[in-house]
């Protein structure tokens, strides 16, 4: 999977805002950004809620389906996600990414989060990890 971490600019396109949450540090700033090593070990706690997170008709996680392109993270603890759904017509698109923002608003150093979804690229069973291909019986 190509999953990947960054730290993002608060004035880059797509950058995180403030949104009320029930963390309650969201939307409250940050007195000092976060360091890197609580950048990662936030990274790491983000992909965990998201193993946490089904699509319904597919017996996997998102993140080992590769629905998940980006974990962004501010270091004022702003998150965006970038994700895919398997198909436009996915039935879980209207609720799946208010599924996702649920699981990680509540996160220690989130102040927010924002689901941005992607349809570019497409997603294809190549994004998925071994162990997601395993469990659906899919061969390379």
């Amino acid at each position: 999977m190509t999953t990947q971490r960054k730290s993002l600019p608060l004035d880059e396109p797509g950058a995180p805002t403030a949104e009320p949450a029930a963390n309650p540090q969201a939307g409250v700033p940050r007195a000092e950004p976060l360091t890197e090593a609580q950048i990662a070990d936030l990274q790491d706690r983000i992909v965990a809620a998201l193993c946490t997170c089904f699509d319904p008709e597919i017996p996997v996680n998102i993140y080992e389906l590769g629905l998940i392109y980006d974990i962004l993270i501010a270091p004022s603890g702003e998150v965006v996600i970038r994700m895919t759904l398997t198909s436009p017509a996915c039935p879980v698109a209207g609720t799946l990414p208010g599924d996702v923002e649920r699981k990680l608003r509540p996160l220690p150093n989130v102040t927010s989060v924002k689901v941005v979804i992607v349809w570019e690229p497409p997603w294809d069973k190549d994004r998925m990890s071994e162990a997601a291909k395993l469990q659906l019986g899919i061969d390379d």
